[in-house]
C-alpha cells in the first residue's frame, strides 16, 4: 500500500512538472513573441523621414507637408518637414540637405532646387546610407545609386495635357490666320527638372499638333527650347525670368500680352500662372473672346481666374498624393524593401469641372 501511495504521490509530481514545464515553455514563447512585437513597432515608431522641399511658405508645399504628415502618422514615423523661404535661395536648400544628412535620419525626401549644388551633400548620404526619395523636381542626374526612387507628377506629360487642351481652344486662330501669330510660355526657371519637362511637354506637343495642320513653328525666346526658323506660321515664345520673383514673372506676363500677335499665354507653374493673372490685372487681356490663358497647378488666384473665365483652365498636381508617397517610399526604402518610381498624376480641371468629386480634393488653397 505504501509503496502504491509513493507511486501515485512520484506520478502526480512528474505529471505537475511536466505541466510547470510546458506552461513556462508558453509563456516564454508568448514574452519573446511580445518582445519581437515590442521591437519591431518602436522601429517603426523611431523611422525618422527628413522632407527638404523646394519650398515652405507655398501654399503647394504646404499641401505636400499635408499628405507627408498623414502617411506618418499612419505608417509610426517621425517626420521633419523643410524649404528654403523662395525657389532662388539654393544654397538655403543645401545647407538644409547638410543639416538632414547630420541628423543621420532613416531617409531623406529632396525636391533638389539644383542637383549640381547638392551633389556633395548627396553623395555624403548615399556614403552614410541614407536613402535618398526625390519628389516634386525629383533628383536628377544624382551619383547612381542614391536615389531609390521619386515620387512625383509625371511633368512632360503633364505638360502635354496643358497642351492637348489648349490647342482646340486656339486651333482655329492658327489655322485662319493669315500672318503669324504667337503662343507664351512662362517658365518660372530653366533648372528644375518639373519645370523644364512641363514646358517641354506643353512646347513639343503644340508643335506636333501644330505641324499637323501643315502651319510651320518657330520655338524661341531662351537657349534651352530654341529652334528658331524663318518665316514660322506660329512662333512659341518662351520667357524665363531673371529672378524667381513675382515681379520679373509678371513683367514676362505684361510683355507677352502686349505683343499684337499673342493669342494665348501657358504658365508652368503656380508662380507663373499667378504671375499671368497679375500680370492681366489691369490689361485685361486674358479671357474667352481674348488671349486665352492656361496655367498650371491650384491656389486661390489661379482657381479664382478658372472660375471666372480669365483662365480657360489648368493643370493640376496631387500635391497631398506626392507628400503621402514620399514618405511611404521612404519609410519603405529605411526598411531595405524594395521601391520604385510612382507618377502621382495630374488632372485638366476648368471652370465646367473644378466642382467635381475627382477634381475638386486636388485643387488646394
Amino acid at each position: 500500500m505504501r509503496k502504491k501511495v509513493l507511486s501515485v504521490l512520484l506520478c502526480a509530481a512528474m505529471t505537475a512538472a511536466m505541466l510547470s514545464g510546458c506552461g513556462s515553455k508558453d509563456a516564454a514563447t508568448t514574452e519573446t513573441t511580445e518582445t519581437t512585437d515590442k521591437k519591431e513597432s518602436a522601429s517603426d515608431e523611431e523611422l525618422f523621414v527628413y522632407m527638404v522641399s523646394k519650398g515652405f511658405q507655398h501654399q503647394y508645399w504646404q499641401a505636400v507637408k499635408k499628405g507627408a504628415d498623414e502617411a506618418a502618422a499612419e505608417l509610426g514615423a517621425k517626420i521633419e518637414f523643410v524649404g528654403p523661404n523662395t525657389e532662388s535661395d539654393i544654397a538655403d536648400q543645401v545647407q538644409m540637405l547638410n543639416n538632414a544628412i547630420n541628423l543621420k535620419p532613416d531617409a531623406i525626401g529632396l525636391a533638389s532646387l539644383s542637383t549640381d549644388a547638392c551633389l556633395e551633400a548627396i553623395q555624403a548620404a548615399k556614403d552614410a546610407g541614407i536613402p535618398i526619395i526625390g519628389f516634386d523636381s525629383g533628383v536628377p542626374n544624382a551619383p547612381e545609386g542614391a536615389v531609390f526612387a521619386n515620387a512625383s507628377t509625371d511633368n512632360y506629360k503633364a505638360g502635354e495635357l496643358a497642351a492637348e487642351n489648349t490647342f482646340p481652344i486656339i486651333k482655329d486662330k492658327i489655322t485662319g490666320a493669315t500672318a503669324t501669330v504667337r503662343i507664351g510660355v512662362m517658365n518660372q526657371d530653366a533648372t528644375a527638372e518639373s519645370i523644364i519637362n512641363r514646358g517641354s511637354g506643353f512646347i513639343d506637343k503644340m508643335k506636333s499638333l501644330i505641324e499637323a495642320e501643315g502651319k510651320t513653328v518657330s520655338v524661341e525666346g531662351h537657349d534651352k527650347w530654341n529652334d528658331k526658323k524663318d518665316n514660322a506660321d506660329v512662333i512659341i515664345e518662351v520667357a524665363v525670368p531673371s529672378a524667381v520673383t513675382a515681379e520679373a514673372s509678371s513683367i514676362d506676363g505684361q510683355n507677352l500680352l502686349n505683343k499684337k500677335d499673342i493669342i494665348a499665354v501657358y504658365g508652368s507653374n503656380q508662380h507663373s500662372g499667378e504671375a499671368l493673372v497679375n500680370a492681366d490685372s489691369n490689361l485685361k487681356k486674358l479671357g474667352p473672346d481674348g488671349v486665352i490663358g492656361v496655367a498650371f497647378d491650384s491656389g486661390s488666384l489661379i482657381k479664382g481666374a478658372v472660375k471666372n473665365g480669365t483662365l480657360a483652365g489648368a493643370v493640376t498636381q496631387d500635391p497631398v498624393s506626392i507628400g503621402r508617397k514620399t514618405v511611404e517610399l521612404a519609410v519603405a526604402a529605411a526598411k531595405g524593401e524594395k521601391v520604385a518610381d510612382v507618377d502621382t498624376g495630374c488632372r485638366w480641371y476648368t471652370a465646367d469641372n473644378m466642382d467635381d468629386a475627382e477634381i475638386a480634393p486636388n485643387l488646394y488653397d
